[in-house]
């Protein structure tokens, strides 16, 4: 049985016409025959998309309780049992009743897939996994609903339902999206245009991403290595070398020319995995490719041009930048050198060989020798002295022929260079032929060679021995320098381990740094603003403060420690506890460099954790001013005027209207001083500065008063409160406030003649006090806003009311030790949910065994 096909819809925003659309496919497959089946569609009380429906077969709805509440969800038996050509099912990251087969309805669609049913659905852009903190980041909305964007990208077509942010604002503020009275506060917050740009943006780009990657699927099934220039990327080549920071900053303009231009960096590292690039370099280069935008990449090959190419054409890139050679001219004699060969071979990729302080200056550093000088030493001294002691031990043997005394002296000279590397075997060779032809080749004691047999013999043991010189010490080399990789390939990998297991990067990068070159001590040290450029001011050691270190007695100066490491202008690394060889400078600097990447990303997260609160109290000074200077105004002018009227001398009131305006100046001035309340209460919480006086205290008695304190408006709240309930802890004057706030703002939305509802349960250990409306309720991608001071659901007019109940109430409740949660209530509303701890029961109220 085949896998059924995704087409899913997605939307940058609620109200693009995802459904919509989603719905004329499916009639247009009903129209060609095809079985198509809802679901589950979601038209949210919007009369076209309900219309939209029309006569498609509708699979009936499962319905499921939870607590006490009727849900109805897709019933995916149904629609398996049915088992249609094509079935809608709206709403992809919605997140099913518990008690349903699957949690999530990606996991239903995923069902119904594998069965080979064809499914229709819908998604928006911040309900996608991977976006869903840079969506948090613009709309201040947390999205608890995510589907994974490896589901969304398996999908065969991915369709985008577009439409300009002020498109939808005005379908927003004709009532087609939201109920007339959410449309206000949405258009206020997640609806600005700012919001609904960005999400567009980001709609896009994912899409672009999903074209591109069936873009190069199709490029390989289709073995097509041509470059197709459909998006601009520019490839930079590294190799490690101080002029890479040049190239970088070139490519990155090149980049930048073209909109929506991608920059890669890559370096070829040899296939035998020997060190040939600086890795200090290397670090430092990829910190400055991802600081413009960029990624680093890096490739194996021994061929450095071909494998350039390779990685150009298998990313697609329309420019490969390369910097001019680093040879001497007499070297290019001899070979083309990368740049001009990656440009005769690069066919449509446009290269460019970018010039620099380092062109033409030769390699810097000479071949490293293949073995240690104690070793050279031997092998001269075998060479000077075995030679000769060789050719005696041999004369006093007669019976040898020449082709054995050459064989042996061969083995000598193998021998010398296996213990000294090639110029001692050079001399073993030569030495070693001067014998042969003094000793054992006719004529004897002389340099005349007689036979023309003798003089080919002696050519060929020279020549061998100089091959075999040869090779046993380029063996030697690699051999060293393969170890030399290993272990530095080893360390810096040991190295990043212990960065990313450990809490703190930068310590743990210099401990592991410590640790791996036995060091007393490792320090990081800044240099003060004041002594840059001034070499002398630099030398002192005041100039310098330690900013990270670990072990003994860590150095405070550059001077102070056996190593420094300079990073950059100011900052440097010093080591303490011995000198390191030449070869561990090379890692040491690139664990410097990772260094400073660590010290900055501490520094940044430090100076965002100060600028948060800040910021956080300036919003919140802003925001009061602007609500309290309206709502100041408001009771205290009420209560003035009322005042001022039954004072005036001009009017002549009856007791009816004295009566309304006492009512009006009580009311008023209540009201002021809830709002005052309300302030000081918030500043005490902000300012940690609370009393709570915990008492146990039965609900039935709490609500009562609270109910009360709201006077006629409350009358008809209904409550449900059992009689077994038990106590909860909490302050009793506290608790009140919190009541009066939740059920207030419950009476506010409520519609007229269906006044809220307070139900009461216990849950292990805890006490649930539910007040229920069946107002207009509150999207759940909004439900944290409700609980921000100064504010409701983003709109900041404040015409109705400060905005500080429900931000107050949650802050009392955690004071006490409890929480508060909204959840949507079953029919349309919203039910905030009150859990405070339950009081431990008294010697006298013990429950009985």
């Amino acid at each position: 049985m085949s896998r059924g096909e995704l087409r899913i819809y997605l939307g940058a925003a609620p109200g693009v016409g995802k459904t919509y659309a989603m719905l004329e496919e499916a009639h247009r497959r009903a129209g060609r025959g095809t079985d198509v089946v809802i679901g589950f569609v979601e038209t949210h009380g919007r009369e076209h998309t309900a219309a939209m429906i029309g006569d498609l077969e509708q699979v009936p709805r499962r319905t499921l309780t939870y607590r006490g509440v009727g849900f109805t969800e897709m019933d995916l038996d149904a629609v398996l049992t049915r088992r249609p050509e094509v079935v809608v099912v709206d709403e992809l990251a919605h997140t099913n009743v518990p008690g349903s087969r699957n949690d999530k309805r990606w996991r239903d669609v995923q069902e119904l897939l594998d069965a080979g049913i064809t499914v229709l659905s819908t998604v928006n852009v911040q309900h996608l996994e991977s976006i869903n903190d840079v969506v948090a980041q613009i709309t201040g909305t947390t999205q608890r609903e995510t589907v994974p964007d490896e589901m969304v990208r398996a999908a065969e077509q991915v369709e985008l339902v577009d439409m300009t942010p002020e498109a939808l604002r005005r379908r927003m503020a004709h009532g087609n999206i939201y109920r007339p009275d959410r449309i206000d506060a949405a258009l206020g917050n997640y609806f600005r245009v700012g919001n609904l740009t960005a999400l567009r943006e980001l709609a896009l780009l994912w899409l672009a991403d999903k074209v591109d990657d069936q873009l190069d699927a199709y490029r390989a099934q289709q073995d097509i290595s041509a470059t197709w220039e459909a998006r601009e990327r520019v490839v930079v080549a590294l190799t490690g070398g101080p002029e890479g920071e040049t190239l970088i900053r070139r490519a990155a303009r090149i980049a930048a020319r073209s909109k929506g231009a991608d920059l890669l960096a890559v370096h070829v590292a040899r296939s035998d995995g020997l060190a040939g690039a600086d890795p200090a370099q290397l670090a430092r280069q990829r910190v400055l490719v991802e600081s413009l935008g960029g990624t680093y990449h890096q490739v194996l090959g021994t061929d450095v041009p071909a494998a350039l190419l390779d990685f150009a054409r298998g990313v697609n890139a329309t420019q490969l930048v390369l910097g001019a050679s680093r040879r001497g001219r007499f070297a290019q004699v001899f070979a083309r050198g990368v740049g001009v060969t990656t440009t005769a071979l690069s066919g449509q990729i446009d290269v460019h060989l970018v010039t620099h302080a380092e062109a033409g200056q030769g390699r810097r550093g000479g071949v490293p020798a293949a073995l240690s000088r104690r070793r050279r030493l031997v092998g001269f001294a075998l060479a000077v002295l075995g030679m000769p002691a060789s050719a005696a031990l041999l004369t006093a043997l007669p019976d040898l022929t020449l082709t054995n005394d050459i064989l042996l002296f061969l083995a000598g000279v193998v021998g010398v260079a296996l213990v000294g590397g090639l110029w001692p075997a050079l001399v073993a060779a030569l030495g070693s032929s001067l014998l042969l032809n003094w000793f054992f080749t006719p004529p004897f004691h002389t340099l005349t060679i007689a036979e023309a047999d003798n003089l080919l013999a002696l050519g060929v043991f020279v020549s061998v021995a100089v091959a075999v010189s040869w090779v046993v010490d380029v063996a030697a080399r690699r051999t060293r320098e393969a170890a030399r990789a290993s272990a530095d390939a080893q360390t810096l990998a040991t190295v990043a381990g212990g960065v990313l297991r450990g809490e703190r990067p930068l310590p743990a990068l210099l401990d592991r740094l410590r640790e791996t070159f036995g060091l007393r001590a490792v320090s990081v040290l800044e240099l003060a603003a004041e002594a840059e450029g001034r070499p002398a001011r630099a030398r002192e050691e005041s100039a310098w403060q330690v900013v990270a270190s670990v072990g003994d007695a860590p150095p405070g100066s550059p001077s102070a420690g056996e190593t420094a490491v300079p990073v950059d202008d100011r900052l440097t690394v010093v080591l303490s506890g011995r000198r390191l060889e030449a070869a561990d400078r090379r890692v040491v600097e690139a664990f410097a460099a990772q260094a400073a990447v660590a010290l900055r990303q501490e520094r940044l997260a430090e100076e965002a954790a100060t600028a948060r609160p800040l910021a956080e109290a300036d919003r919140m000074r802003t925001a009061l001013l602007a609500a309290v200077s309206h709502d100041l105004r408001t009771p205290l002018a009420s209560a003035k005027a009322a005042v001022s009227s039954l004072r005036s001398h001009d009017v002549e009131f009856d007791a009816d209207d004295r009566e309304e305006l006492l009512t009006t100046a009580d009311e008023s001035l209540d009201r002021l001083g809830r709002l005052v309340a309300n302030l000081l209460d918030m500043s005490r919480l902000q300012a940690g500065a609370l009393g709570v006086a915990r008492a146990a205290i039965g609900l039935e008695d709490a609500v009562p008063r609270a109910l009360d304190e709201l006077g006629s408006a409350a009358a008809d709240v209904t409550t449900e409160i059992p009689a077994d309930l038990p106590a909860v802890s909490a302050d009793p004057g506290l608790l009140e406030r919190v009541l009066v706030n939740i059920v207030a703002n419950a009476l506010r939305h409520s519609p007229p003649g269906q006044p809220p509802t307070i139900t009461a349960s216990a849950h292990a250990g805890q006490v649930e006090l539910r007040v229920v409306d069946t107002g207009p309720g509150i999207p759940e991608d909004q439900w944290e806003h409700v609980f921000l001071p100064f504010q409701r659901l983003g709109d900041r007019d404040n015409t109705i009311g400060v905005g500080l109940g429900l931000a107050l109430s949650r802050g009392l409740a955690e004071a006490m030790g409890g929480s508060i949660t909204p959840e949507t209530t079953p029919g349309g509303g919203l039910t905030m949910v009150l859990r405070l701890p339950a009081a431990a029961p008294t010697r006298m109220e013990r429950p009985q065994e």
